[in-house]
């Protein structure tokens, strides 16, 4: 155990267990992720697994990947190879530690008949209508069911019958039988099987029958020795039954739930119910949509996951549910791509610059740094001609003062190359803005003059003749509201979408070396933001997303507060 790093991100599980170890509770730390196959994972989830393999690699103990699979209508393969590529890609290894729910059918089988046998279970013939109705409310008790006082032996028979697929899917249900009155809701029996006549992902048709979450969860953290089972604060009610179950059926050992507060994050929704809604519905494209808060979307939008790690370390592990500001996580993508990304130039809105003076037939070319943060990264050479192209934003026929980008009459520096100056304004017959006829400083090459002049302006460029066309997609907010879940009486969270959320730029001009780059690539387009090669990225046609802007919006809330 690295004790320093220890006492560095102290918190009430570390805390926990140092005590379990300190006492000799336990003599190694066994932790598990466990998601059900049934969609992507997301951000918060990024939490639950940098917690647990975290505290695992901590404490020299090993992290189990579990699929909780009990449910076979809402799960795929698709969801399991998605969730492995999640976990591999943050930077954790399960190893041969692979397990899933689904392993232990028949064990949780045998254990229900135990409970049977023991009178503490009973089949039920109630609707699930009916059970809802009969379960009481937070103030009145639950009724008991007129099946609950069935005879062990009818209790057996029927188990068995449901098992062999002779009941339709909902007829029956097995029941622990525990507190029809307890105070605590989900004490009062609870559902252990349904009747589910569909095909799992990995058992088939064997079964027609699925243990609920609840009475599998336990269950598999005890056949597999868990010693801290770390969920989030929603289970914490569910705690009891946790227990009930362990300590009612022959487990081979004994774990113990932890809750933790769930990851909350402004402008972003985390039920995995409402994220399938905006991939099914097609308000989003897919589960790695970049918009999407999914682990997929964030690699796709070009977050590094050493980013997303240093994130949930910087929000920690408390016991009270909060939110976290967006801009907390963006700040960290940020630093983490000032020190990584390479420097390149782009045009997102082309205005072209005719320098008058400058050779038709003259290419230059000019050494860049590729990043200043990083004095080992190199130069590239940058292609410089007669016609260029800036940003719109960058010219003004009439600037307002303390404009000291380009306006007729303005000098202004082009990165790495030349002092130009504006003389002429070209427009089309509508009167918009064609061209912009400027001259250059030939003595100004590398950016100075010799006679010492300053210039207050500094713009990026890219050469109109080298240059390449390319798709920038400019990402924002999905949602317009930093609560989307709180919506007005009538609506509902998709009320909330920010139909401005993507812009994509068709027009965009870039260097023409950023044609050569991988999908995947993350770089800094100057001035504008951090960007990333689109999945579909290729050499003939260049698809970049932006990752995140160059503003520091979380330093900004920082010093406001």
């Amino acid at each position: 155990m690295n004790t320093e790093e220890t006492n560095k991100n102290s918190n009430f599980i570390r805390d926990i267990i140092d005590e379990d170890l300190k006492s000799g509770k336990h003599s190694e730390v066994v932790t598990r992720f466990p998601p059900e196959p049934n969609g992507y994972l997301h951000i918060g989830h990024a939490k639950s697994i940098c917690l647990n393999f975290g505290l695992a690699k901590t404490y020299n103990g090993r992290c189990h990947l579990r699929f909780d699979d009990t449910n076979p209508t809402k799960e795929e393969q698709e969801y399991i190879d998605s969730i492995k590529e999640d976990v591999r890609w943050l930077g954790f290894d399960w190893g041969e530690n692979e397990f899933y729910a689904s392993d232990y059918f028949e064990t949780l089988y045998e254990w229900a008949i135990l409970l049977i046998k023991d009178g503490k279970a009973y089949v039920d013939d109630q609707t699930a209508d009916e059970i809802r109705e009969n379960r009481g409310t937070l103030t009145e008790p639950g009724k008991n069911s007129p099946y609950r006082n069935r005879s062990v032996e009818e209790n057996l028979d029927l188990f068995e019958r449901m098992r062999k697929g002779e009941f339709k899917t909902g007829e029956k249900v097995l029941r622990a039988k525990i507190d029809m009155a307890s105070p605590n809701m989900n004490m009062r029996d609870p559902v252990m099987y349904r009747i589910l006549h569909a095909s799992h992902p990995r058992t088939g048709d064997k079964w027609c029958i699925y243990p609920m979450y609840d009475y599998t969860h336990g269950q598999s953290d005890a056949l597999e020795k868990i010693t801290h089972s770390i969920c989030t604060l929603e289970f914490q009610d569910h705690r009891p039954l946790y227990d009930w179950f362990v300590e009612n059926l022959p487990v081979p050992a004994v774990p113990h739930q932890y809750e933790f507060a769930r990851l909350n994050l402004t402008y972003t929704v985390m039920s995995k119910r409402k994220l399938l809604k905006l991939v099914k519905e097609n308000h989003v494209n897919g589960w790695d949509d970049p918009r999407m808060p999914t682990i997929s979307g964030m690699r796709r939008r070009g977050y590094p996951a050493e980013s997303i790690r240093d994130f949930c370390e910087r929000i920690g592990v408390a016991k009270a549910n909060s939110t976290v500001d967006f801009a907390l996580l963006e700040n960290c993508v940020r630093e983490n791509l000032n020190k990584n990304a390479l420097r390149f130039m782009a045009i997102t809105r082309p205005l072209k610059v005719v320098l008058t003076n400058y050779p038709e037939d003259q290419v230059e070319f000019f050494d860049a740094d590729n990043n200043p943060e990083d004095p080992n990264a190199g130069t590239r050479k940058v292609p410089f001609t007669r016609e260029l192209y800036i940003e719109q934003d960058d010219f003004m026929e009439n600037p307002p003062k303390k404009y000291f980008r380009l306006f007729p009459g303005n000098e202004v520096r082009l990165k790495h190359s030349y002092y130009i100056t504006c003389n002429e304004v070209i427009k089309n017959e509508d009167g918009s803005i064609k061209e912009l006829h400027c001259t250059y400083d030939p003595e100004s090459r590398g950016g100075s003059s010799p006679d010492g002049r300053r210039v207050k302006g500094t713009l990026h460029w890219v050469s109109a003749a080298k240059g390449v066309k390319a798709e920038i997609r400019m990402y924002d907010h999905l949602f317009n509201s930093s609560n989307p879940e709180k919506a007005e009486e009538g609506k509902d969270f998709l009320d909330n979408i920010n139909s401005q959320s993507l812009e994509i730029l068709a027009n965009a001009i870039i260097e023409p070396e950023l044609c050569n780059v991988a999908p995947g690539t993350k770089m800094q387009f100057l001035r504008i933001g951090y960007f990333v090669a689109d999945l579909s990225h290729t050499k003939e046609k260049p698809v970049f997303n932006r990752t995140v802007s160059l503003k520091d919006g979380w330093a900004r809330v920082q010093r406001n507060q």
